[in-house]
């Protein structure tokens, strides 16, 4: 089984969690690409996919995730499993925390994926999220505040790769 990480990031907070993802699992399982600098097509060589994405300001997308957006909507993702992480500020941006990732779960969504990954929303402190499930009891995906919850990051990323890993497994059930 091989990973591909894919994953945007301005300030270093989305990629030093994708470096952690790939830790935990195994850089021998999990590929790392920054979409600056890879073209985003290449996620198609990969059946499990993880997207990394950091919402911005008042829940915009991060640069490089922007200047791809039409590329991302046009993927044909089917059959792929999909988990997606990010980063987010609860406490200055609590109206829009997350919505990145939200914004890239509902961009493809018209693909017919394996959705891994969904995080419960508790232990946050938001107003509100386009990352919320319908019923408003899970993000779509991890979901990290390095800004302010630093210090938890490490164990929701343990977590979670626990989690993706154990849910793809079933998948292949």
């Amino acid at each position: 089984m091989k990973i591909g990480l894919f994953y945007g990031s301005t300030t270093c907070y989305t990629e030093m969690s994708a470096e952690k993802i790939q830790a935990f699992i195994g850089a021998d399982i999990v590929d790392i690409f920054n979409i600056k600098d890879t073209p985003i097509e290449q996620c198609l060589q990969y059946d499990f996919i993880i997207f990394g994405i950091s919402t911005w300001d008042f829940g915009e997308l991060q640069e490089d995730w922007e200047s791809k957006w039409q590329d991302v909507a046009s993927l044909d993702l089917t059959n792929k499993t999909i988990a997606i992480y990010g980063q987010g500020d609860q406490e200055d941006y609590g109206d829009w925390f997350q919505d990145a990732i939200g914004m890239l779960h509902d961009a493809i969504a018209h693909n017919t994926t394996h959705r891994i990954g969904y995080w419960p929303n508790q232990g946050y402190e938001f107003k509100a999220s386009k990352a919320l499930t319908k019923d408003n009891a899970q993000f779509v995906g991890l979901s990290l505040d390095d800004e302010r919850q630093f210090e938890l990051s490490e164990e929701r990323i343990h977590n979670w790769c626990v989690q993706i890993l154990e849910e793809y497994a079933q998948l292949a059930d």
